[in-house]
Parts: C-alpha cells; sequence; structure tokens
C-alpha cells in the first residue's frame, strides 16, 4: 500500500463525509487507506461506518472507549494498525487541505528524509484558519518558544506544532515516544533526529464542528514541552510554580483582611496541597499511574507528606519573619522553593513508585536508578 492516511477524531461527525469525499479525490491513483482513531462522545463512529461502506477507498475505524494519550496516543495507534509505511496524519475538521496528500507523498519517496511536515509559516504558508488575532499570536509564540528550546533537531522545522504531517514509520521508535497531549509532531521530532522536509500549505477554516483549542490543552503543551525538554522535573516544576503563585496569593489576600500570617499560611498549603496532587496525578505522573498504587493510597502519601513538610517549613518561615525581618510572602517563596525538590524526590521515588515485585533489587540502586531515569527525559539535553 502507498499511504495510510491517519486521522484523530474527537466529536467531528458534520465533517467525515466531506473528509472522505476529498481524500478520495487526492489519492486517485495511489493504493490507499484512511483509519479513524475515534475518541468522541456524539454520533462520531456511526457516521464514520456509514461513510466507510459506501467510500470506494478502505476506511477503517478504531474507537477507543478509554483513551490513552490524547490525540497523540491516537495517532500513534493510528500509525501501529496501518498498512502502509508512509502514514500521513491530519486533523478531521478539513483546516489541513487533502490536495496535498500527493505532494507530500511525492517528496517522502526521494527517499532522503524521514518526515514531510506541511508548514503554516514557510513559503506561500499561511495560518488564516486560526480564530482570531490572538490565537495567531499565540501559535506564533508558541512556535518560537519551542524551536529555541531545541535548537538542534528543530532547525530545520519551521512549524513544529502542526498536526499535517507525513511520517515513515520504519524510522520511529514507537515504544519510545510517550504521547501525553496533542502536539504528537513535537514529540516524535524532539525524541530522535530525524531528516525533515517541510512543503508549505494553507491553514483553512473549519468546515464544521466546533475548535477543541482549550486553556487546558496549552497547559497540556506547557507540560509535554517542558518534559521533554528538561524532563519529568520541569512538568513537576511547572505545576508548582502555579501552586506557589497561588499559595502567595492566599497568604496576602488572607493577610490583607487581618488573617494571621500563620494561619493564612496553613489554609494556603492545605489548599495547594490537594490542588497540586489533582494537577501533578493527569499532567505529570499520567503514565506511572498505572503500576503505582491506588488513587487512595496516592493520595493518602501525598498528603500526609505534604502535610508533614508543610510542619516544618511553616515554622522556618516564621523564625524568618519575626528574626530575621523578612516579608511573609518573600518568606514563604523562600521556603516554597526548597520545599519543590524535596517533594519532587518523594513522589518520584514513592507515591508514584511501582507496586514491588517479589523479588526485586537493593532499594538503594532502585532510588538511583529511579531518581536518574525521572529527572531527565530523552529529549535533547
Amino acid at each position: 500500500m502507498d499511504i495510510t492516511i491517519v486521522v484523530p477524531t474527537f466529536n467531528e461527525a458534520p465533517n467525515i463525509a466531506e473528509l472522505v469525499r476529498r481524500v478520495t479525490l487526492a489519492t486517485a491513483g495511489l493504493d490507499a487507506e484512511m483509519i479513524f482513531v475515534d475518541d468522541s462522545k456524539d454520533h462520531t463512529p456511526e457516521v464514520i461506518r456509514q461513510v466507510a461502506s459506501a467510500a470506494s477507498l478502505p476506511v477503517r475505524l478504531i474507537h477507543r472507549d478509554e483513551p490513552a494519550g490524547g490525540l497523540g496516543g491516537a495517532v500513534l495507534e493510528g500509525i501501529a494498525a496501518a498498512e502502509a509505511d508512509h502514514c500521513l496524519v491530519m486533523d478531521g475538521d478539513l483546516q489541513h487541505p487533502p490536495e496535498k496528500i500527493p505532494e507530500m507523498l511525492a517528496r517522502a519517496r526521494r527517499q532522503d528524509v524521514d518526515v514531510v511536515v506541511a508548514s503554516r509559516y514557510m513559503g506561500d504558508g499561511t495560518a488564516g484558519g486560526l480564530a482570531d488575532r490572538s490565537r495567531v499570536l499565540v501559535s506564533r509564540a508558541s512556535t518560537l518558544v519551542t524551536r529555541a528550546m531545541f535548537p538542534i533537531r528543530l532547525k530545520d522545522v519551521s512549524d513544529p506544532m502542526t498536526g499535517f504531517f507525513l511520517v515513515d514509520r520504519r524510522g520511529l521508535d514507537i515504544e519510545q515516544l510517550q504521547p501525553r497531549g496533542f502536539k504528537i509532531l513535537l514529540e516524535i521530532l524532539a525524541r530522535k533526529t530525524l531528516r525533515v522536509a517541510e512543503i508549505p500549505f494553507q491553514f483553512a477554516d473549519r468546515h464544521g464542528g466546533e475548535s477543541k483549542a482549550s486553556f487546558r490543552q496549552g497547559l497540556h503543551f506547557l507540560v509535554q514541552l517542558a518534559s521533554l525538554r528538561f524532563g519529568k522535573m520541569s512538568g513537576f516544576a511547572i505545576i508548582g510554580g502555579v501552586g506557589a503563585l497561588a499559595n502567595i496569593a492566599i497568604v496576602w489576600a488572607l493577610t490583607a483582611v487581618g488573617v494571621n500570617y500563620i494561619v493564612a499560611a496553613i489554609i494556603a498549603a492545605e489548599l495547594t496541597i490537594i490542588a497540586n496532587f489533582l494537577l501533578i496525578e493527569r499532567f505529570v505522573f499520567d503514565d506511572m499511574r498505572g503500576q503505582a498504587s491506588g488513587v487512595g493510597s496516592r493520595f493518602a502519601k501525598s498528603f500526609s507528606f505534604n502535610n508533614a513538610e508543610a510542619l516544618v517549613r511553616i515554622p522556618i518561615m516564621a523564625l524568618m519573619v519575626s528574626s530575621g525581618h523578612v516579608s511573609s510572602v518573600i518568606a514563604t517563596a523562600i521556603t516554597l522553593a526548597v520545599a519543590f525538590f524535596v517533594r519532587f524526590l518523594f513522589h518520584s521515588l514513592v507515591v508514584y513508585a511501582p507496586r514491588r515485585a517479589s523479588a526485586t533489587p537493593s532499594r538503594a540502586r532502585e532510588i538511583i536508578q529511579e531518581l536518574d531515569r525521572q529527572s531527565v527525559a530523552p529529549g535533547e539535553l
């Protein structure tokens, strides 16, 4: 087979028939197939089955009742199931023009690259389909930050954030990839040095349905980017930093209305301990939850340790305020920065430690190996 088109979908029912029609026309003369990897909560799977029954090219559906890895996980599942080695990934909303498929395949067939990226930011490419000027600004800024963090591996990539690309899966190590968000191309390019070529495309308006862009996706991206560049510790740091700002804000707000600073610090600590646990569960240690103890046990360990840490930290903060004449806000910030490293070690090595097997290496060796693995991801360092 010449090419497999992998389309991850989430509630894209209004777009399916038109997408299949245009892909069919674009791939005329090619031995092609489409694979929809669907995480929808609406009737999209039924629409895909109906369209597939009348399509003139093979259309397959993989519906995931329990999605893993978000959009990135869906893409990798589609690539693993593909009949062709050349796998083209595109969105299901027709913002990626199917008419570019032959050009991308022709470029890949020259056999001097591993990935062909359709770029909005080179040649006559445009990002006109972004909803408004603020989305364009966010996209441009995200691209600049990403390329700055991976200056070597992305030196030839003007649009590492695109979801429209063709990859020769023989050049991928799928087991090494850790999909945790919607920027799967970034994951692929950051994990391994690949040969990349780009072609321009015009990012179109959405055909139907609603955009999936959200603040939550933005947070996903930041954690993904930091984890790829610096390791799991950086994702923990982002959430810890947000929690620290929230902690400082709560202390400031409560002391401003007359609450004693120690009482304010206790309230702020309890609120941020709970919030931080929920966030690291979802965004940092998501890949480790399956082998760790149950969520109740994880929360109990995290909550108990953080409270014990607070019992040590708050008196130190009080001493800094009373004896060192440091403001309560600054004292809070300093003690939180020190506490961050201790919290990361405890959560990596205790809270999310795999359940012990009957025969294990020495605990000291386990700690050293696990800390090394969790501190630095296999990205560009």
